[in-house]
């Protein structure tokens, strides 16, 4: 019998997770780090959920092990390819049958196999309270173009504490923001990546994050965070027009302009049509900068609405708010 480990121990245990879970669960949210090893695939899982509703749970198990019966020897040289120790973590939806299924097999080929207690629901309830624990946060705020990331990064590389959302989400948090990023993972797996991260961080010190708006592209951040970011006092960083031009030029600079193109076309509605025609010419032109400055007027429009929406605490001392935020004695 397999033994069965609660989250925060099966996390620190030894060996690849594996996800029996079909290709359609995996894709919309896994353990981070997890690798897709699906008893059934997508059709086969839709066949046994439509059998065992039609006639019910044994002949859903009669079909279940007529599917997966040869493919029993590929399930074994597949998890040999990947691990070497034989050591392995394995769950399934709620920790039922696909699960201790594949655990059997594995551990009869002499895998040493460990399951997840409850499952991936069971995950999905521990990223739940993990975002609700409360830590002292503090937002970089500052307009489309002033640096926030790297300033976010300088801190990091001070010893602070950061959590960046952009990075996780693989997006920029504007139009633009996905060019030359890899595609953004669903909110569910955005809100795992995110718990993970959070739950490395510490409640004695600050915790250091962009003030984005409530989506990052597609991700919406969850709402346990979102709440102390809003109440969070927020550091503004300021740069005149020309230095902002000048960092968006060197960030997307080098983008393909059918793609900024594009992008620019999605803001027609906000920047009404004569001055996205004028960005869109620039672009064609290869001149960026007035491009970027026309949009740069919406972005900073929208930036001082949304600041005075959230009620946000604003200083433009960083002194002022490290002194409040940060104590010798808990850091």
């Amino acid at each position: 019998m397999p033994k069965t480990l609660a989250i925060t121990d099966f996390l620190q245990a030894p060996g690849i997770i594996l996800d029996v879970r079909s290709p359609a669960e995996y894709t919309q949210g896994h353990l981070p780090g997890a690798v897709s090893f699906p008893l059934f695939s997508d059709e086969e899982r839709a066949q046994v959920g439509t059998c065992y509703k039609q006639r019910g749970r044994e002949a859903a198990v009669e079909l279940g092990l007529t599917l997966v019966g040869p493919k029993l020897a590929h399930f074994v040289q597949q998890a040999k390819a990947f691990t070497r120790d034989c050591t392995i973590r394995m769950h399934c939806w709620r920790g039922g049958m696909r699960s201790s299924s594949m655990a059997w097999l594995l551990e009869t080929a002499g895998f040493e196999v460990v399951l997840l207690e409850h499952g991936y629901k069971g995950f999905r309830r521990w990223v739940r309270q993990v975002l609700a624990e409360q830590k002292p946060v503090i937002s970089l705020g500052g307009m489309t173009g002033t640096g926030k990331t790297a300033v976010l990064y300088a801190l990091a590389d001070a010893g602070e504490q950061i959590l960046d959302l952009e990075k996780l989400a693989n997006h920029r948090g504007s139009s633009y923001g996905g060019l030359g990023l890899p595609p953004q993972p669903s909110t569910e797996q955005f809100e795992n990546l995110v718990a993970m991260a959070w739950s490395q961080l510490s409640s004695k010190c600050p915790v250091w994050v962009e003030a984005e708006s409530r989506m990052v592209g597609t991700c919406r951040v969850p709402n346990e965070l979102f709440e102390q970011m809003r109440t969070a006092p927020i550091l503004q960083i300021e740069r005149s027009q020309t230095e902002r031009i000048e960092y968006l030029l060197q960030e997307y600079g080098r983008a393909d302009r059918a793609q900024l193109i594009r992008a620019t076309e999605r803001l027609h509605k906000r920047l009404g049509g004569d001055r996205t025609k004028a960005a869109i010419n620039s672009i064609q032109q290869g001149n960026l900068a007035p491009a970027i400055a026309i949009v740069l007027d919406y972005y900073d429009k929208t930036y001082q609405h949304d600041l005075q929406r959230r009620g946000g605490r604003l200083t433009r001392s960083l002194l002022r708010v490290y002194r409040h935020r940060r104590s010798p004695k808990n850091c």
